[in-house]
């Protein structure tokens, strides 16, 4: 098999193809120590960066990106790794790697005519599911897989409950915790999970999602439940791009590895904790609450028309004291739930500004009807106060998988379906009811369309996951992709489809979405 991946213009690839093995970027990779001779650069390349697989074949052209025409030999290749090798004639290089070579490979490309050295790169990914292969593959040799930075994990968490495991990323390794995350998806054969880091070694990586460093704790989500890969990222980015003050969760693409092998490709994730709300300026002590069934409804009801045993029902708490267990450890989430419930129209409207910061939660209603996120609209929420410092209540978001055309069993989810959510969430009800907050609210809904909501925007988000995670979804699909059609958790559905056909579907729902919710603001 004959793999040529020198699809870009000479001089871009020359950009990418002088990245080093550690994966960081820099300026062109040849460093002219004089122009000797004609007193023209060639800037020598081998384009790139290119990836294959143990036992495919890589062919690439070695010449000068300015254009400088010079002969095969006077170009020096190496040193190349075994299976490698440099036909000064064809000015090829031609690389066949075995099935223990999987690595980042930084192979120089020297002129002496004009003292110049360039760099390319060159990517084995693991064959996983060759029979022949060896499939424990070296950290510091493996930062990266198809473009996407590399997670080295072990041992494997077996339980919800922090133990000390080894971290490996981007040639750092970090002796760090790590346990199981989630509910349902504990049933997945591929799991979620959580790691902690030591106060004194944070997790850094400094290039994607805009920066995602000095993390106390990282979540790596599973894509088991979402053969698109997108959903996720997708959900957390939008919200973000909602408002720049949210309380922001920044997530991107890795693939990880258990034990030395392949697992798969994760969503990376903050966690959202004290950590992540001293990061926005809040105190690591304040109270912090998850919303863990549709029972934290905001109502004296719950989610099947019983009464309550408590107002904090459907909550667990997280940070703060006094801790869960003790007494008035959810007071001001009671506070606010009975207010909420009981209070006139006229004191609702005078008094809820001054409980809940109002664009956070009138922020959070636009999101999950545009998204319909159904178990996101109650659950998977967290509210956070801090006593001490007075501060009205913020909202974050959590858990995806039901979102964008899918439920969270996988099933298809219409995307002309008018949803408002407010026999779920009484506080939705309270806020599009009353006037002088539910009326504008609907305003800006239309705005929102047109702006963070656009659809184009959005398409073209996605249209950028794709090209970062395209290889490595493939590569997860070939791994999971019998287990996630023959999962039982996702009752009768039999209406599977490819990676590639999910992608469609997703950018299709958006789009269909997008315009009913138009029609109707």
């Amino acid at each position: 098999m004959r793999i040529f991946h020198h699809s870009l213009p000479l001089a871009a690839a020359l950009i990418l193809g002088s990245l080093h093995a550690s994966g960081c970027s820099g300026d062109s990779s040849a460093t002219a120590g004089g122009t000797s001779g004609a007193g023209t650069s060639c800037e020598p390349s081998g384009g790139g960066p290119h990836w294959l697989l143990e036992g495919e074949t890589v062919t690439f052209p070695v010449a000068c990106a300015s254009g400088l025409a010079l002969a095969g030999e006077a170009f020096e290749v190496g040193p190349l790794p075994e299976g490698a090798a440099y036909d000064p004639v064809a000015r090829e290089v031609t690389f066949s790697p075995g099935l223990d070579q999987a690595a980042v490979y930084d192979v120089e490309i020297r002129v002496a005519q004009t003292s110049e050295v360039g760099h390319v790169k060159i990517g084995v990914a693991d064959s996983w599911a060759d029979p022949s292969n060896v499939p424990v593959v070296d950290p510091s040799r493996y930062p990266e897989e198809y473009g996407l930075p590399v997670l080295f994990l072990s041992p494997v968490p077996e339980a919800k409950e922090y133990a000390p495991a080894t971290v490996i990323y981007r040639g750092h390794t970090y002796a760090a915790e790590a346990e199981l995350r989630g509910e349902s998806s504990l049933s997945y054969p591929k799991r979620s999970y959580t790691l902690k880091f030591p106060k004194d070694d944070k997790f850094s990586e400094p290039d994607e999602a805009g920066g995602f460093t000095e993390r106390r704790k990282v979540v790596l989500i599973s894509t088991f439940d979402d053969n698109s890969y997108v959903r996720q990222r997708l959900a957390y980015d939008l919200w973000n791009r909602l408002d720049p003050e949210h309380i922001q969760i920044k997530t991107y693409s890795a693939v990880l590895y258990l034990d030395g092998e392949y697992a798969g490709l994760y969503t990376v994730s903050d966690h959202v904790d004290g950590y992540l709300m001293e990061d926005h300026g809040y105190s690591q002590d304040g109270n912090l609450y998850k919303a863990v069934s549709h029972d934290a409804n905001f109502a004296l009801t719950s989610a099947s028309g019983e009464k309550k045993e408590t107002l904090h029902d459907g909550y667990e708490k997280k940070e703060g004291t006094p801790e869960e267990g003790e007494p008035e450890a959810f007071a001001d989430l009671e506070d606010l739930v009975r207010f909420v419930a009981e209070s006139d129209e006229a004191t609702f409207a005078a008094e809820i500004g001054s409980r809940i910061d109002l664009r956070d939660y009138e922020d959070w209603w636009i999101f999950v009807t545009f998204i319909v996120a159904d178990d996101s609209a109650g659950k998977n929420s967290y509210h956070y106060r801090d006593p001490a410092a007075g501060t009205v209540f913020r909202y974050a978001p959590w858990d995806f998988n039901a979102s964008f055309g899918q439920t969270w069993q996988t099933e298809r989810d219409p995307a002309s379906e008018r949803v408002e959510y407010t026999g779920a969430n009484l506080l939705f009800k309270r806020l599009l009811e009353e006037p002088s907050i539910g009326d504008p609210l609907r305003a800006r809904y239309g705005e929102v369309l047109r702006g963070a909501l656009a659809d184009a925007e959005i398409q073209a988000i996605v249209d950028g996951y794709v090209e970062r995670i395209d290889a490595s979804a493939r590569r997860d699909e070939a791994k999971w992709g019998e287990a996630y059609r023959s999962y039982q958790g996702w009752s009768e559905r039999s209406d599977f489809t490819t990676y590639e056909e999910e992608i469609a579907y997703v950018k299709a729902w958006i789009s269909e979405r997008w315009q009913h919710q138009d029609a109707l603001y």
